[in-house]
């Protein structure tokens, strides 16, 4: 049902016949391979294919997380970093509305000509859009004996007020107000201006601003459209909330899983990992309000379909950075958040955690089955401490699978002393990451054949393409080269468990790594051709590998070409996955045995390709997005025709 609901949904998947990469009847083609239709060569994990999320390129704050106030609670290092004050205005922490968050402005209007008030800027400006709603709320108290009022005020970016809305403020306990307000203009760089009117103070804190439509319209919620594109890849497994930035520039900075849940308001700045990246990226004003916390991530996970993998320190800050330790006689607390955060997952209402979980609304438990320790450490330190973990929720969650690390490379001597290590210490999976060169990920399509099947299992946890040559842009070469990579994950899946491509989000207007798989401004999103890749394989997975050769080998570069085959025992489909990374056409017929009395029925074709290898989609023009066509099938064998630089996903009925 989800692959129907997908074509509505992007309104990209175009059918229509193509004659380019038509079947052909020749006798003369190139290659011949073979699919043991009978037989299956392993079974493929419902994980297999999912999502990376951390909070880099503002794909948190600014992104995914729908609020369009930066400092909402003026907590940063410089608590108006965000706001331009005018007038009489002040940052107080006396009496404070929340206790973690101590900080509010006081503004007072003394009944001079002189305005007095705040302009937030939001992120690299707010967007929004004309006849959209927009929940504006804050908190607010006044010692005045008559209501007061605050002009509440959107400003385009050529600084027009063209919104101005009167709300008023009385009491002098801390309360709450909250009003819709309508935007009368579109607008990606617009700003919010706060003017009190009536003379007089008022305190404000937590000053937010969120669309009435985020995603499954929540409240506290996510930017709808950058969510549905999520949903749409079909993704098995959604990691979070990161790589580098679990474990922090320094241990007092990693991300503390505890400090992002209960309600909003009270949730402490932390500083982002990626506040700056050498040598040219620097961003002062980068922290993480965690209004987008693991209740959020957990509940994001379920609204998408996909198993939630939390990432947590074991105990060591970023090793490219501080590298600090924490000795193992004080790992203790470290250990037990992992066992609390089980527990905040799965644990009964009655539990401590399990009862923080109902009452951010949710009773039920997420039903969590894997979590990661560790991101990329590397030497002795990491295994000594990872060691602790394991024995720890071996003992008290045997069922839970956890996640070790081989470091950040692909190879090399911290990879081949750490997979030994993640054998003898007993992990479920291995978490290998590799940003290379197109040319690595077309000669390692084979990477998993010859992987030891007793061991752990592999989870490809964050890979990319990088084409240096043109920047490491998101273009046609680095896609096709993920999708023929991606052949040799499946194609090992009994071996490969997980795979997940990172990162996944960018401010178009301030981002700090690329490539990325979605880019985004304040009021579009671009998918990029890698995200079509992710997407196909997301929705054309199947449920088991069944043998596929070209003269008795895996096809795994041989003539430029790759493939891979699987069984959908949801559909009763045969599904193949072929790539021709060559710049000439390659005619290759697809022999099915063992069919028996069955018969290939009629099926699709779903394709991407391009003859300029350089090709990129941009925000409001995606250019390279998959079509699809329909196909007939000869008797027991297909013949085709794929055109150069070429990715198809065949999907064939079988009766």
């Amino acid at each position: 049902m989800k692959q129907i609901i997908l074509s509505v949904v992007l309104g990209v998947i175009l059918v229509f016949p193509v004659k380019s990469v038509a079947q052909t009847n020749r006798t003369d083609v190139q290659h011949v391979m073979t699919i043991d239709v009978s037989k299956s060569a392993a079974k493929i994990q419902p994980t297999m294919y999912g999502i990376f999320f951390e909070d880099i390129n503002f794909g948190a704050d600014g992104g995914l997380y729908a609020e369009l106030v930066k400092n909402r609670s003026f907590e940063f290092p410089q608590p108006f970093v965000g706001w331009v004050p005018f007038g009489n205005v002040k940052v107080m922490d006396e009496n404070p509305c929340f206790a973690k968050n101590p900080h509010y402005v006081r503004i007072t209007n003394d009944g001079s000509l002189t305005r007095a008030g705040l302009d937030n800027e939001g992120f690299k400006g707010i967007g929004l859009k004309k006849g959209e709603e927009y929940r504006f709320s804050f908190y607010a108290r006044t010692a005045a004996v008559k209501p007061m009022r605050l002009s509440v005020e959107f400003v385009n970016s050529a600084s027009e007020n063209r919104l101005k809305q009167n709300v008023e403020i009385s009491g002098n306990e801390w309360k709450k107000v909250t009003v819709i307000l309508k935007s009368p203009f579109t607008d990606a760089h617009s700003r919010l201006r706060l003017v009190l009117t009536t003379p007089g103070t008022v305190d404000l804190d937590h000053i937010s601003l969120f669309p009435v439509k985020t995603w499954k319209e929540r409240e506290n919620g996510l930017r709808a459209d950058l969510a549905q594109a999520l949903y749409d890849l079909n993704p098995g497994v959604f990691r979070f909330p990161g790589g580098c930035i679990v474990e922090g520039t320094t241990l007092e900075t990693r991300y503390q899983w505890k400090n992002t849940v209960g309600p909003v308001e009270n949730r402490p700045l932390n500083i982002n990992r990626w506040n700056y990246t050498f040598p040219h990226k620097f961003f002062p004003d980068y922290y993480q309000s965690y209004g987008m916390g693991f209740f959020e991530l957990f509940q994001l996970s379920e609204d998408i379909g996909a198993e939630p993998l939390p990432v947590l320190s074991c105990g060591l800050s970023c090793q490219y950075e501080k590298g600090e330790e924490v000795p193992l006689d004080q790992l203790q607390p470290y250990i037990q958040d992992a066992l609390d955060l089980i527990e905040f997952a799965n644990g009964p209402v009655t539990s401590v955690w399990g009862k923080v979980r109902a009452e951010m609304g949710h009773p039920e438990p997420f039903n969590l089955k894997m979590i990661g320790i560790g991101n990329e450490q590397w030497g002795k330190v990491y295994p000594e401490r990872l060691e602790m973990f394991v024995e720890a929720i071996r003992t008290k969650y045997p069922d839970i699978k956890i996640v070790g690390s081989s470091g950040p490379s692909a190879g090399g001597d911290r990879f081949d002393y750490l997979w030994p290590e993640m054998k003898r210490i007993g992990v479920d999976l291995v978490d290998e990451h590799y940003y290379m060169e197109p040319d690595w990920f077309f000669k390692n399509a084979a990477r998993y054949d010859n992987y030891d099947r007793k061991g752990p299992k592999v989870f490809a946890g964050e890979y990319a393409s990088h084409d240096k040559k043109s920047g490491k842009a998101n273009n046609f070469l680095s896609a096709l080269s993920e999708a023929a990579f991606m052949t040799g994950l499946e194609r090992n899946a009994d071996v490969v468990h997980l795979a997940t491509y990172a990162p996944l989000f960018a401010h178009v207007d301030a981002w700090q790594w690329n490539p990325d798989l979605i880019w985004f401004d304040n009021l579009r999103i671009m998918r990029t051709p890698n995200y079509y890749v992710q997407q196909m394989y997301g929705m054309n997975a199947g449920t088991n590998v069944l043998p596929l050769k070209m003269d008795g080998k895996p096809v795994a570069g041989q003539d430029n070409l790759y493939a891979t085959a699987a069984w959908d025992d949801c559909t009763g489909e045969v599904i193949v996955k072929v790539v021709n990374s060559s710049d000439k056409a390659a005619t290759v017929r697809i022999d099915f045995n063992g069919l028996k009395k069955q018969r290939l029925l009629s099926g699709t074709c779903t394709y991407l390709q391009s003859d300029n290898l350089k090709m990129t989609n941009v925000l409001g023009t995606e250019t390279i997005i998959p079509r699809t066509r329909p196909i007939q099938v000869n008797a027991q064998s297909l013949d085709l025709e794929l055109l150069p630089y070429y990715f198809g996903v065949y999907r064939l009925q079988v009766r």
